[in-house]
């Protein structure tokens, strides 16, 4: 695994590594004792997937409030999907501050998402099927969101009329 910092505080692209021969390939997607070595949180608890049937789907932007916050990893695993996070953290020399990044399930990359990041994905292909690791478990009451259009941050989404659930389109502009 190589580990690349991204332009936000403690958020990496990790660059999977593969041992290929004329059968395919393998590649090793978690490894404790790595993250840990470089000082990440190394303890996950729950694994998520999700699958979105038509390209322009957009989800997010997602995070749990303390103290469920959470760690996440993200791969997309079919497909192709233009990646968001956002920094949430006041403390944070990149305090509301985003970026964004292709993911796609041929080239081999994840992000690792701190706590205290918003995180959303657009589907830029149809049946796309993205894989989450987090470090904390799912609690309704703790987690929220960011409108996915809110001026404030004004993220450039590729796809105009995305497909977006009733709940997305719920949150309420937010002053952080």
């Amino acid at each position: 695994m190589k580990f690349f910092e991204t332009d936000l505080e403690d958020a990496y692209i990790i660059e999977l590594e593969k041992l290929e021969d004329e059968r395919g390939f393998f590649t090793r997607i978690w490894d404790k004792k790595i993250f840990k070595d470089r000082g990440l949180n190394s303890d996950l608890v729950q694994m998520s997937f999700s699958y979105s049937k038509q390209k322009g789907t957009l989800r997010g932007m997602h995070f749990q409030k303390t103290p469920f916050d959470e760690e996440k990893i993200v791969r997309c695993m079919k497909g192709k999907i233009f990646d968001v996070i956002i920094d949430l953290r006041k403390e944070s020399k990149t305090y509301k501050k985003w970026i964004s990044f292709e993911l796609d399930s041929n080239d081999l990359k994840m992000i690792y998402i701190p706590k205290g990041f918003a995180h959303g994905f657009q589907t830029l292909e149809d049946d796309t099927e993205v894989f989450y690791q987090m470090s904390n478990w799912f609690s309704p009451e703790h987690a929220t969101g960011i409108r996915w259009d809110d001026s404030g941050f004004n993220i450039k989404w590729p796809i105009k009329n995305p497909i977006i659930s009733k709940k997305d389109r719920s949150y309420e502009k937010r002053e952080f």
